[in-house]
């Protein structure tokens, strides 16, 4: 809100200045042109001149300059009852004056050049605008208006215009307000510092030009040293005025587009020095975390700034200059390099200027009767001394006069330092900008021009709008190798230096270009930085980190921090089953559904896959148990056969004790169906084959159940016929049968809704667990069922023959069998329900193999037990209970 504000005031203030001007640049072009007095009917008078320090050279074209050669001026009082005073401007800027000197140097040699402007001689109106808009407003009114007291015109009140086109002004806001007037009438101004992006606006300002990049392309090349150094999180202070507040919106808007970074903070400093302000601005600066500071502001507003520093101790601070301060050598002393040290600045491009300095030492006090005050000013100010009559107190304090034979050369100056000419540089291809589009233009073949009727501009009829077209076009390459060209906004092409300010061990200061920024056609905005000479005012030595928050690393995300900026965040791992893979992600992406994210969720890998394995210990056990009762099945089953003659095993028809001793077998086998990986072939034959198997089993056993109670009511008197119903052909048939419905039950199921093999990807999210679903719950359940019933039946005919007289009574042995294979499938159910994936397997694996051992054990135990250890009760005596010997 605050930048809001400062804009919008700054835009009205400057609007009615641009009103007052328009008004005044009216009431002067009215009296330009018209009769005075009847003395003079040929003739213009001017209302009033314009005295404060310029120098003037005639010539067949003029071309006018603004300079600020002075900081600032002390405007009279208008006091309304005397004519009005000039201006006192004080602060003598010695580089202001060199750029001043510059624009005298280059249009002399042009007129020294016979390939450029042959016989036309250029001459010059230069100004100082002693850094003020008004003082900058009456020089430009000036040149305008022409400083003659009278001007003779032709028949038709037409003549050369006074100024052709105008080098300047250096700073934004006085361009802004100038060239809007002076786009009304078409006047050409080039401007070699003025670098608000505002002034590409043609619509507002159609005849102003730069040699200068605009801020849009400063900010972005900025922009390009955040991203390089990876600064996110940056403070900026501007001045109070059109160069800063613009930089300030396109920095904002950059930032946003990009999403590069955030300002920790915006301050603007004050026009002048107020210690209250500064003090509140580097306590914002020392509480904030951003260790990156970029100075958008002119450098007088960043020294009066200073003190503040230093009296706080602000270090620490990687400071970014803009090019208005980054060359300045005011401030690159050993007192302020322990806070200003390693400041990296965009600087305007240096250039040379071959002759300038021989020159500038042709200066002296009387060397241009027409700049003897500025001369002089210069002089007093490079030797510390004072014309004659000095300053009162003066020469009482010691100070000297000056002679005018001083040696210049001998003397240490910037002003004399041609290694670092950057706004002098772009006062140069100003000057030559409008040189040579004013030798296009006389150039000109009649018939061919650009103009109406295809006419040419004619130099005693030339007009500023005509010098317009030409100045759009002009494209030349200065002796420095540097082309110069305008595009369709009026804007140079281009091009920055990046410099570093060293401090050097014997605390002495220096500038170096460490890089270069520019646009080209092929290779759009480009950023060259050579980093090991970049001096860093560290302990580390090495860019500091000027950050927010820190990146977030692959694994998380960016959580917002409500009501802070967008650099300011937390970083949330991503949840279970979703993964980022870059850093500062957005948001964690979700795995495909056969994948899960890593333990450093930075990555998704294939879910684990879980089914009951041979190779997993509790496979192995559970595979090496149905081995092992297989395996005692099949020894039990060859003991059997071996003493198959013996009474023993041909009591209860030994035929269903060998059927029986199969189907336990065939039980313990079917137990391998369910481990493995599930396939379709095994999902289907494993329930089939354990039902079959098991009901195969339970039948025989009814059967021996049922002929237990045969032979029993046969022995009582009348119960023989009972015998005949149980023969072995009936046995034979009814477990034939019993069997047989369990194989149409599986039949059906299997048709019906078969089971098949499942991805099941909800007993755990970080894997998938193969499964074979049952596919129809209600054949499963009579499956069961049938089984049960049989087991039952079975059981409850076994419990009522339990106590039937007989040395071996069989329905014992079978009372207790049925009774652990009722228990262990009745215990099965519920845990078999509540055990998810392969253990759910394992439960029916340990049924099956429990439920099948227990029967071996309980029906096949004893008698093996006889025949093995105590053959002398396998006789049918012992077994009938007659003649047993007791031992």
């Amino acid at each position: 809100m605050l930048f809001s504000w400062c804009f919008s005031e700054q835009r009205k203030q400057m609007f009615s200045v641009i009103l007052c001007m328009v008004l005044i640049l009216q009431i002067f072009s009215f009296s330009f042109c018209s009769n005075v007095s009847s003395s003079f009917s040929t003739s213009c008078q001017l209302q009033g001149q314009f005295h404060v320090n310029r120098i003037h050279k005639t010539g067949d074209v003029v071309l006018g300059g603004l300079f600020a050669v002075h900081f600032f001026s002390v405007l009279p009082e208008l006091s309304f009852t005397s004519e009005r005073q000039e201006p006192i401007c004080h602060g003598f800027n010695v580089l202001g004056f060199r750029q001043f000197q510059t624009m005298a140097f280059a249009i002399d040699e042009i007129n020294r050049n016979s390939n450029l402007l042959p016989n036309v001689t250029l001459g010059y109106s230069l100004y100082d605008s002693c850094a003020i808009l008004g003082v900058a407003f009456r020089a430009v009114l000036s040149m305008m208006s022409g400083q003659g007291d009278q001007f003779l015109l032709d028949n038709n009140c037409t003549a050369p215009p006074p100024v052709l086109g105008i080098v300047g002004d250096s700073s934004s806001t006085r361009s802004i307000a100038i060239s809007a007037v002076l786009g009304l009438y078409r006047v050409p101004m080039v401007s070699y510092f003025a670098t608000c992006s505002c002034l590409s606006d043609r619509q507002r300002f159609p005849s102003f030009f730069r040699t200068i990049p605009s801020d849009a392309f400063q900010v972005r090349a900025m922009l390009q040293i955040l991203k390089r150094f990876g600064w996110t999180w940056v403070g900026l202070l501007i001045s109070d005025n059109d160069y800063g507040l613009n930089a300030a919106r396109s920095l904002q808007s950059d930032l946003a587009q990009s999403g590069g970074g955030c300002l920790a903070y915006l301050e603007v400093l004050p026009w002048s020095y107020d210690p209250a302000e500064h003090r509140r601005i580097v306590n914002v600066m020392k509480k904030s975390t951003a260790r990156v500071v970029i100075g958008f502001s002119v450098f007088i507003h960043v020294i009066y700034f200073n003190p503040e520093v230093v009296k706080q101790n602000v270090t620490g601070l990687q400071w970014i200059a803009s090019e208005a301060w980054t060359a300045a050598t005011r401030m690159q002393t050993p007192d302020l390099m322990p806070y200003l040290g390693g400041t990296l600045g965009i600087a305007i491009r240096r250039g040379e200027i071959p002759g300038l300095r021989d020159f500038l030492l042709r200066i002296s006090p009387d060397s241009d009767p027409n700049n003897n005050y500025n001369n002089n000013i210069f002089w007093e100010h490079t030797f510390q001394c004072h014309f004659s009559p000095p300053p009162a107190g003066w020469l009482d304090t010691g100070g000297a006069l000056c002679t005018g034979q001083e040696d210049l050369e001998n003397v240490a100056t910037t002003f004399l330092d041609m290694s670092d000419l950057r706004p002098e540089y772009n006062v140069y291809k100003a000057v030559y900008a409008l040189a040579y589009a004013l030798d296009d233009m006389l150039q000109c073949v009649p018939g061919s021009g650009p103009f109406s009727g295809h006419s040419c501009a004619s130099l005693q009829k030339l007009q500023p709008w005509q010098l317009l077209y030409y100045l759009e076009r002009i494209n030349f390459t200065t002796a420095f190798g540097d082309q110069v060209s305008f595009d369709e906004n009026g804007d140079a092409l281009p091009i920055y230096d990046v410099m570093n300010w060293h401090w050097l061990p014997d605390g002495s200061t220096t500038v170096q270009t460490v890089g270069v920024v520019k646009k080209s056609a092929s290779m759009g905005e480009e950023l060259t930085l050579d980093e090991d000479r970049i001096f860093w005012n560290f302990e580390s030595k090495k860019p500091p980190r000027s950050v927010c928050s820190e990146s977030c690393p692959p694994g998380t995300r960016i959580a917002r921090r409500k009501g802070e900026p967008v650099c300011c965040f937390d970083c949330i791992p991503c949840s279970d089953g979703k993964s980022s893979n870059g850093t500062d992600s957005m948001e964690c992406i979700s795995c495909p559904e056969d994948f899960w994210s890593s333990p450093q969720r930075d990555h998704c890998i294939p879910k684990r896959i879980e089914f009951l394995s041979y190779h997993e210990p509790l496979g192995i056990c559970l595979t090496t148990a149905s081995l092992l009762g297989t395996l005692i099945c099949t020894i039990v089953l060859g003991v059997f056969i071996y003493h198959r003659t013996t009474p023993i095993v041909r009591a209860n028809n030994s035929e269903l004790s060998f059927l029986l001793l199969l189907s336990l077998k065939l039980c313990f086998l079917c137990s391998l169906l369910f481990i493995g990986r599930p396939r379709l072939w095994t999902c289907k034959l494993r329930h089939a084959a354990f039902g079959i198997s098991f009901v195969l089993c339970v039948s025989c056993i009814l059967v021996k159940t049922m002929v237990v109670l045969a032979v029993f009511k046969a022995s009582k008197p009348g119960g023989g016929a009972s015998l005949k119903w149980f023969g072995a052909v009936q046995q034979r048939g009814t477990v034939l049968v019993l069997t047989s419905i369990q194989a149409a039950i599986c039949t059906a199921w299997l048709v019906s809704s078969s089971p098949a093999p499942h991805k099941n990807t909800q007993y755990h999210s970080d894997k998938i667990v193969y499964e074979c679903v049952i596919g129809s719950t209600v054949g499963f359940a009579v499956l069961l069922g049938y089984i049960g019933f049989l087991a039952i039946v079975s059981f409850l005919l076994a419990f009522l023959a339990r106590n039937l007289p007989d040395n071996f009574n069989e329905a014992k042995l079978i009372t207790f069998s049925m009774l652990i294979f009722c228990a262990v499938w009745v215990a099965f159910i519920p845990a078999y329900i509540n055990s998810p994936g392969k253990y759910a397997d394992a439960v029916e694996v340990f049924a099956i193999m429990a439920s099948s051992l227990g029967l071996l054990v309980a029906l096949f135990g004893p008698k093996c037990f006889i025949i093995l250890l105590r053959p002398e009760r396998n006789t049918k005596k012992a077994i009938m209970g007659r003649g047993t010997s007791k031992t």
